[in-house]
């Protein structure tokens, strides 16, 4: 059975068409290789849009959902507060692993991303920062645990 993913771009400036996101096709290539269904990334702009395309994915069978972006401390980084009311229950160790893996690799200002991870329904879902080199940290985060934290999200991995 394959299993379904979700991106999400949370950026008003990419939303708008001034740049191009960048972080967006990391984060499907990563879920593609893990063996994940995941259609192209949904940006959006900072904010009630990020909860809105969580909570559509999460609507059309997504297991897990990969956010980036608005995690920061500017007045519009809002996904934290868009998908803490989506969760069911959250999973701290990921979010402060992935903070931890920036500031070791010498970025001092990862320790100011407010991303979240939790379970909504049966799907997993975990704010990545909004920078290339934060993504990057955070699926070397992910990588060995994901799939084993969606099938346990079902109790897959216990009869």
């Amino acid at each position: 059975m394959t299993l379904r993913a979700g991106v999400v771009v949370a950026s008003n400036r990419a939303a708008a068409g001034v740049y191009e996101d960048e972080t967006g096709p990391v984060i499907v290539e990563f879920l593609t290789g893990l063996g994940f269904e995941t259609p192209g990334p949904v940006v959006v702009p900072d904010g009630d849009p990020v909860g809105d395309a969580i909570r559509a994915a999460v609507a059309e069978g997504a297991r897990v959902v990969l956010t980036t972006g608005g995690t920061g401390v500017t007045p519009t980084d809002r996904t934290p507060e868009a998908t803490r009311p989506l969760l069911d229950r959250e999973v701290p160790g990921l979010a402060e692993a992935i903070r931890s893996a920036g500031v070791a690799k010498g970025v001092p200002t990862a320790v100011l991303s407010r991303g979240l991870a939790g379970v909504s329904g049966t799907c997993l879902v975990v704010n990545l920062p909004g920078s290339r080199g934060g993504v990057k940290d955070a699926l070397a985060v992910l990588g060995p645990v994901l799939v084993h934290a969606v099938e346990q999200i079902v109790g897959s991995d216990h009869p």
